[in-house]
């Protein structure tokens, strides 16, 4: 083996250690130059999009099982969407067969439908749904609750630039209207049931948005800075102290004509202004002044030209928003109007930046003049998910007590100005998961009321800007979809916001006819958190439940009898109304001693304490039921009025067979056990009508069974008749002329045909009855019911002992026990 010398290998190690470096300084060379253009376009912002175009994620995929919804059921259905989303996606499939053109046909308590709605559950009973067509056709701009007709199939993509970020909710009802929560003796009508698939996307670079993740956007980077000398000259000095400057990483953007650059800004605070503003404005080869930039700005979604909640030429004045929403804003720059220039090289170059004016703790509106109020949220004890209060953090209120006075707090205001522009301002936050509450507003005062209530979402509101408002008797918010006022006076106000949306709320009082002194009184406020407005009006039992995801508590009322509406403040039965029904469903249970007399006349004890106690236990259920008198618990006098019912229909069938005391009382068991387990699960379905039917005359068939098994031998024939199938043929048809001779003379037909015709009767009515006819319909029920049973039982004719006796040809035919010895 040939070794290397020492000598030789270090030679060959330096030159290996040469040639590398000489290898790897043109690798050198180019990642400084790569670095350097990767620096040069972080400065430099032009047309080209970064990486990541047109690619996404899922971020969130949710499927949503087979649900079956009963008559007036509802299913609401969360869905969040991150600041970053790009899309969300929705397939619902269901059996509704509904024909959308024939809709205005459908009554609206049948109708089921589907909404949508942005921060809170949606409501379609609190106002006068308008459907639209198809759920696929106007869903652009869901900024309030909108309702479409449940299909059998609905696709849907929305994109960021339809709707905006935050909770979404999807509400499924089946049925709607004041009778939805009215509680119900009987519940009829179709069933649907549905499935849903929910995805959320998002684009995989954090700065691409828009349909197709092509479109860059820019993000405000926030810091306090020194203030402009125009900008100090305009505004308060308290204001200044807040001051936030916030502007993007680049330094400048030179696009093309009709080329947009979005930027994006958060507000996590209530503010007062933004003042966005655009500086070196320029062409990038020459000077010009005659340079249009269309800014557009819109809040949670991305601004387009038709879509957008501010536009201005920034390049002529800077853009202010008072009172912003608290959330992302996207802000749209577009050159546009550049008619001096025809090089397409020329691009327009500029800078933006943004101002967010803040006013210090305890002061709030123009010019941080007016004083802020933060309220603490008191929770109620032993109440239900999310009910509390909220009391100013200063002013020495109670804990005790939701109430609160005013004047302590008015006292303090430093304000001095114009005495008809006065405003004192309230800020609460409604927590994650209680979008299902409402809030309770009320005011009153030992003298007239001097103030006025405005209410909005997300920021302070305004005499401009709000979303519900209380003036007076004449001027308020009404009819708006969530806004409900119970009690308007001079003295008092009392109104709801209903299903209030999670997160910050701002309430102003607006002071009128502060020049008066005397007019003053003093005024007590109370703002609180409630499951149920006005806690069901005293008519229904407030509950509540969650949404599919388990995270959105929502409350509702189950009304009585006579009342529904969403608050259960609708009356449906008048007082004559329940009278009225109250005696047909308790007095048509008289016919049950039509039965229950025939059966005690022909000493079937049996039948006749079924009859009475049938007849008694329906007449009970149904006092209740109506709100009368309940002699026993609900659900005991329902089971009771139930199986006993279907025992009656049963034991009418079996009354008409002829067997012994044994055997009846085996059948009597069975049949006990078998309508106790149908009264005791979903007694009131309807195809428990069919089935009691069929047992009841399958009773009767085992009966005829049992009498033709045990009381008389079957049908035989000689051993001669086997091999004379003349003879045979003679015999069976002597047999059966017997048999039919023998089935007439056991029943009188003419009771026979009323009976069935009473029980299909009974069958009709079954089938008419709805929520709103049940009480009607069910009383013919009862008394054609028990009229049918009576018939038949009449229809059971005494047969002679002498029909008893065998024929003298040998064969046997089916005969009739004689009834006295059943009856006594």
């Amino acid at each position: 083996m040939i070794r290397e010398l020492p000598q030789n290998r270090r030679n060959r190690d330096k030159r290996m250690g040469f040639n590398l470096i000489l290898w790897c300084r043109p690798i050198l060379v180019l990642s400084v130059l790569v670095l350097f253009s990767c620096s040069f376009g972080l400065f430099s912002a032009n047309d080209e999009v970064g990486t990541g175009e047109g690619e996404t994620f899922t971020v969130s995929s949710f499927r949503y099982p087979e649900t079956r919804l009963r008559p007036f059921d509802l299913r609401y259905i969360r869905v969040d969407l991150p600041p970053w989303f790009s899309a969300v996606s929705i397939a619902l499939n269901s059996d509704v067969d509904l024909d959308v053109s024939r809709i205005e046909r459908v009554p609206m308590s049948t109708l089921p439908i589907i909404c949508f709605r942005d921060g809170s559950p949606p409501l379609p009973d609190a106002l006068n749904t308008s459907l639209k067509e198809s759920a696929t056709s106007g869903i652009n701009g869901l900024d309030v609750e909108q309702c479409f007709p449940m299909q059998k199939n609905i696709t849907m993509k929305l994109t960021n630039n339809q709707i905006s970020p935050g909770v979404w909710y999807i509400g499924l009802f089946n049925g709607i209207g004041p009778t939805r929560t009215q509680s119900k003796m009987i519940i009829r009508g179709p069933s649907y049931s549905f499935m849903a698939n929910i995805s959320v996307e998002a684009c995989t670079n954090s700065m691409m948005r828009g349909d197709f993740c092509n479109s860059s956007v820019y993000p405000f980077s926030c810091a306090a800075s020194d203030v402009s000398n125009a900008l100090e000259a305009k505004v308060n000095k308290s204001m200044l102290e807040n001051l936030v400057t916030c502007k993007s990483n680049y330094e400048a953007f030179c696009v093309h004509k009709g080329v947009s650059n979005f930027f994006s800004l958060d507000i996590m605070n209530v503010a007062e202004e933004i003042i966005i503003t655009a500086t070196n404005i320029r062409f990038n080869v020459t000077a010009s002044n005659d340079i249009s930039l269309l800014c557009l700005v819109r809040h949670g979604a991305m601004p387009s030209v038709t879509s957008n909640d501010y536009s201005i030429d920034i390049a002529k004045s800077p853009l202010v928003i008072h009172s912003p929403l608290i959330g992302r804003w996207y802000i749209s720059i577009l050159p546009v109007h550049l008619t001096k220039t025809q090089d397409n090289n020329v691009r327009v170059c500029y800078s933006v930046e943004s101002q967010v004016l803040q006013c210090p703790l305890g002061k709030a509106g123009p010019n941080c003049t007016m004083d802020s109020y933060l309220l603490q949220t008191i929770v109620r004890r032993g109440s239900t998910p999310f009910e509390s209060y909220y009391l100013p953090v200063v002013g020495g209120a109670s804990y005790d007590s939701a109430n609160f006075p005013l004047e302590p707090l008015l006292e303090k205001s430093s304000y001095v100005g114009e005495p008809e522009n006065i405003w004192t301002y309230f800020l609460l936050d409604i927590p994650r998961g209680a979008a299902g509450g409402n809030i309770h507003v009320q005011l009153s005062s030992d003298m007239k009321i001097n103030y006025e209530v405005y209410a909005r979402f997300g920021a302070l509101p305004s005499i401009d800007s709000w979303d519900y408002y209380y003036a007076n008797k004449t001027r308020r918010s009404d009819p708006s979809m969530f806004f409900t006022l119970y009690d308007s006076s001079d003295d008092r106000v009392n109104f709801y916001i209903m299903y209030a949306r999670e997160g910050t709320w701002g309430f102003g009082l607006r002071h009128i006819n502060t020049s008066s002194d005397s007019m003053k009184g003093l005024t007590i406020m109370s703002i609180s958190l409630e499951r149920c407005p006005k806690r069901c009006s005293s008519h229904g039992e407030c509950k509540f439940s969650f949404d599919a995801s388990g995270l959105t508590s929502y409350s509702f009322c189950s009304c009585d009898r006579n009342h529904g509406g969403f608050d259960c403040s609708i009356e449906i039965v008048t007082h004559q109304g329940h009278v009225r029904q109250s005696i047909f469903l308790i007095v048509s249970n008289v016919a049950a001693i039509l039965p229950a007399y025939w059966a005690l006349r022909k000493k079937a004890l049996a039948e006749w304490v079924l009859y009475t106690s049938s007849g008694i236990s329906s007449g009970l259920y149904h006092a209740c039921d109506v709100g009368t008198w309940c002699a026993l618990n609900y659900n005991v006098l329902q089971f009771m009025d139930f199986w006993l019912s279907f025992m009656a229909v049963i034991i009418t069938f079996l009354y008409l067979a002829t067997i012994d005391e044994v055997f009846k009382r085996a059948i009597h068991a069975a049949v006990a056990i078998l309508t106790a387990l149908m009264a005791a699960t979903k007694a009131t379905r309807s195809s428990n009508v069919i089935l009691v039917i069929l047992i009841g005359t399958l009773g009767l068939f085992i009966g005829w069974l049992i009498e033709i098994s045990t009381k008389y031998r079957s049908l035989s024939f000689s051993i001669g008749m086997s091999l004379n199938f003349s003879h045979c043929f003679q015999t069976i048809k002597r047999w059966l002329y017997n048999l039919i001779k023998t089935i007439m003379r056991r029943y009188h037909w003419v009771f026979a045909l009323a009976g069935f015709t009473a029980l299909a009767m009974a069958a009709i009515s079954w089938t008419l009855e709805t929520s709103e006819s049940y009480w009607f319909w069910h009383s013919i029920w009862h008394i054609t019911i028990y009229t049918s049973s009576f018939f038949f039982i009449c229809s059971k004719a005494n047969i002679e002992d002498g029909e008893n006796q065998l024929p003298t040809n040998g064969n046997y035919e089916l005969t009739h026990q004689d009834s006295r010895s059943r009856s006594g």
